[in-house]
């Protein structure tokens, strides 16, 4: 397969500092491969830039394989950009036209405050797990992988749930900046497996408080976190969280 060159126009949204003003400037790709990735795109502009004696384009990135969640940025109003299933730093090239003008944002949300540029500050998904994402049993080495059957459809259903990988694609999407999927993820893996029954009232109770008190907003079942989780994640978590909640208040009402 013979590489196609493409031109690009980028409006990218700048911003010094998280207190500062920010406003989109324009930037040109040149003589951008086709087989380049978007990020990779972004490495040439930067490039540039640097030689120019000008600030590159602050973003985040680690792993460029679609497994940490690290990259993120609103590409053409897009979380992750226009093909369905990829993370941004998966997303190629090839998805765009020669000429095409394309508008480049970070998260938008008050639990996301803005680094600089496309880069925000999503500790608040730390501080979230922090809260109750642990299950306290024996660490060390690694027990006999029989020892504690689990039938086949519940390992499923917890994979499914741990497939999340915290890009916060879900919040930016959300016209709420709802953190519902992530968190519904996070507490539907654990309370799914025996190991994580004896936290899993607590659990639920101090996510979703820590969740209100990073200032994410509430699920009104607009669907777009799922539409653009990078991993395919089901809206049908959340309703999960809802009802391990309601089981975790009417159980601390319950006298021992």
């Amino acid at each position: 397969m013979t590489d196609e060159l493409i031109n690009l126009t980028l409006h990218v949204w700048r911003q010094r500092g998280p207190n500062g003003p920010g406003s989109f400037e324009t930037h040109h790709a040149k003589d951008i491969t086709t087989h380049m990735s978007f990020l990779e795109m972004l490495d040439v502009v930067n490039e540039d830039l640097i030689e120019k004696g000008e600030e590159p384009i602050a973003f985040d990135y680690d792993c460029r394989e679609g497994i940490c969640g690290t990259c993120g940025m609103v590409v053409n109003g897009v979380a992750h950009g226009p093909q369905k299933l990829t993370t941004v730093c998966q997303l190629h090239m090839r998805q765009f036209e020669d000429g095409q003008e394309i508008w480049l944002e970070p998260w938008r949300a008050q639990g996301f405050p803005i680094v600089k540029d496309l880069v925000v500050d999503r500790s608040g998904f730390d501080r979230i797990i922090q809260a109750g994402g642990y299950i306290s049993i024996r660490t060390g080495s690694a027990s006999e992988a029989n020892e504690m059957p689990i039938a086949k459809d519940v390992a499923d259903r917890a994979m499914d749930a741990a497939a999340c990988i915290g890009c916060g694609a879900c919040v930016a999407a959300c016209p709420n900046a709802s953190a519902s999927l992530f968190t519904a993820a996070k507490i539907s893996h654990l309370s799914l497996m025996p190991q994580g029954q004896v936290e899993r009232a607590d659990r639920a109770r101090k996510m979703v408080a820590q969740m209100d008190a990073e200032g994410f907003g509430a699920c009104t079942n607009h669907g777009e976190c799922e539409a653009v989780c990078p991993k395919g994640v089901s809206l049908e978590w959340i309703a999960r969280m809802n009802r391990e909640l309601v089981r975790a208040m009417v159980k601390s009402k319950t006298p021992a």
